[in-house]
């Protein structure tokens, strides 16, 4: 069952807030004290996630799998980088996965690395069609997030939806889905 836009930003109304003043408290407001909570509960079932990585990176041999999962986000996340970088330009792709802790939806999207020589230089995300040599990748994240956790994965559409709400340093007009559901920073991997 597809969620709504409506749906998904009343979930998310649940866990960040709507006004900066939150952020200036002392304490957590409300809405992060409930993020941090759902954390505590959620985490005891680690082991799921880690066995869905090893069966990703089973499924995925020409690329290395890392877990970048924060608890300041509201998801799990790892990030495919290709083994054989050597018939790649400066410019690389990474497949991102992410499993939101809020509501049963996943969302798979790509990271462009440039580099210089060795050193990285930029990294920018892309919610958008992914190359060839990524795309593949992705799809196959979705799918093993949507069997392995009955997540339903989010069109990209919908996860560019703005919504009034503060994630991190995200804040109205910029905040949209995707920051309140996964992360505030997609475009941020090790």
């Amino acid at each position: 069952m597809l969620l709504t836009s409506e749906d998904l930003l009343t979930v998310a109304r649940n866990y960040w807030p709507s006004t900066r003043d939150a952020y200036l408290e002392q304490e957590a407001s409300p809405e992060l004290k409930r993020l941090q909570a759902l954390w505590e509960q959620t985490l005891p079932g680690l082991d799921r996630w880690w066995s869905f990585l090893s069966e990703l990176e089973t499924a995925l041999p020409d690329f290395k799998l890392s877990d970048v999962t924060a608890t300041r986000d509201a998801c799990f996340r790892c990030v495919a980088y290709p083994r054989n970088t050597s018939s790649y330009s400066q410019s690389r792709w990474a497949a991102v996965g992410c499993l939101s802790i809020l509501a049963p939806v996943c969302f798979v999207y790509g990271v462009q690395l440039e580099y210089r020589g060795t050193e990285r230089i930029s990294q920018r995300a892309s919610f958008g069609p992914l190359p060839p040599e990524t795309a593949h990748v992705a799809d196959l994240m979705a799918q093993k997030m949507e069997s392995n956790f009955r997540a339903t994965s989010l069109p990209r559409e919908l996860t560019q939806t703005r919504v009034p709400l503060f994630v991190e340093f995200k804040e109205p007009p910029e905040t949209m889905l995707v920051h309140a559901l996964f992360t505030s920073s997609p475009e941020s991997i090790p």
